[in-house]
């Protein structure tokens, strides 16, 4: 029994023992196995997350690269406000508001730019730009300037002719009175020798053409003496002197007198100022005898040698012909040495046909005239002329017999 019972436990003891170290064997062997796999988890998820890491940081650094410009460009905001008004004064003035620093902290960076642009019109000419530009980043920068301008513009009105109306059934008193000359033929300056035109301005100076005496004479209201403004100093053909003056007008847009130098063939302008001595030619090669300027500026000029009348632009000296052209002769396309001339606003010019007896309307633009006075021959009845020598629409006669000039 007892040695049974011996190997019966020693049996069972070495089955115990040999279990044992298998079992021992076995878990150590899982162990290890576990270790390693772990060891590899582990150093492939820190290369991740180093890979991670190292991608964050090249990408802050990337983006600190290209923000940093963009806010540096960015950083000022500015809004400007410009107003331009049109009144009757000039000023200027600007105003610098405020500036104003401010600090945010944000994970991320944002350039934002914002563009406005108003017009406004009223009663004047406003126009409004404002331009508003905001960087969001640690600082934000805002300036406003505002600035008026108002500037003033003047316009010269155009000198307007001015034509008297004269009733249809008015009658002239058979009396006038002397308001220039009467003393006889002479050179001094209360006479005339054969005062052929005159231009009244409208203060009634009166600017007289002084033929044979080769002058022009100014004679102001209530004056007993006249003041010689252009000529003068003989006949002649030098720019002091004039050579037959027939005709004078003021121009007042220049201030200035255009002057008819018949026998120099020329006309001529001299100014108005006291110390004028002489004048400059405006048109010359033309046996001028009367003048008129319409509204517009136009100079028209009468040509008894060609028995024309020509339209000149002042400065031009080649000008366009507006009545006859065909010659000398009593056709109603023709002129027979034209002497004065009006001209009314719609360009329609009358013309002192002398030695025809007629007085001829030309419309603008006409081929051929039409007799509005006259034209029946030379004589003395009330439907004739004798020789005619004025044609205007102011009021004055003009007596070359008795040299002196008469106003009613």
């Amino acid at each position: 029994m007892t040695d049974r019972t011996t190997d019966t436990l020693v049996d069972h003891l070495s089955a115990k023992s040999t279990a044992l170290p298998m079992e021992t064997k076995t878990y150590e062997k899982f162990d290890f196995d576990d270790s390693i796999e772990v060891k590899r988890k582990s150093r492939k998820e820190l290369g991740t997350l180093l890979k991670t890491v190292l991608a964050l940081v090249v990408i802050a650094i990337v983006a600190t690269a290209v923000i940093t410009p963009t806010v540096l460009l960015t950083r000022p905001t500015a809004q400007f406000t410009t107003t331009s008004t049109t009144t009757n004064s000039l000023a200027i003035s600007s105003t610098v508001t405020t500036t104003t620093p401010k600090t945010m902290t944000t994970n991320t960076r944002t350039a934002t730019t914002t563009t406005t642009t108003t017009a406004t019109t009223t009663t004047t000419t406003t126009a409004t730009t404002t331009t508003t530009t905001t960087a969001t980043t640690t600082t934000t920068t805002t300036a406003t300037t505002t600035t008026t301008t108002t500037a003033t513009t003047t316009k010269t009105p155009t000198q307007q002719l001015v034509i008297p109306t004269i009733s249809v059934n008015a009658k002239w008193v058979q009396t006038g009175v002397t308001v220039a000359g009467g003393h006889g033929v002479g050179s001094v300056t209360n006479q005339f020798q054969y005062p052929r035109r005159l231009f009244v301005d409208d203060d009634q100076t009166m600017v007289i053409a002084d033929q044979y005496n080769h002058r022009i004479i100014q004679w102001k209201k209530g004056d007993t003496n006249g003041q010689v403004v252009a000529g003068g100093n003989g006949k002649g053909s030098g720019l002091n002197q004039l050579y037959v003056s027939t005709d004078v007008l003021i121009d007042k847009e220049t201030e200035s007198l255009i002057i008819c130098d018949q026998s120099n063939r020329r006309v001529v302008r001299w100014s108005r100022r006291s110390d004028t001595t002489q004048g400059d030619i405006v048109i010359d090669r033309i046996r001028c005898v009367g003048l008129a300027m319409d509204d517009q500026k136009y100079l028209y000029v009468s040509d008894d040698d060609k028995h024309e009348v020509t339209r000149y632009q002042l400065g031009d000296k080649t000008g366009t012909l507006v009545a006859g052209d065909n010659g000398q002769g009593d056709d109603l396309n023709q002129l027979n040495w034209p002497t004065d001339l009006f001209v009314d606003r719609q360009q329609t010019i009358y013309v002192s046909d002398s030695d025809n007896h007629r007085v001829m309307k030309w419309n603008k633009d006409a081929k051929e005239g039409i007799v509005v006075a006259g034209g029946q021959g030379q004589g003395n009845a009330l439907t004739q002329f004798f020789s005619l020598k004025g044609c205007s629409s102011i009021y004055w006669i003009r007596s070359m017999c008795q040299t002196r000039i008469i106003i009613d």
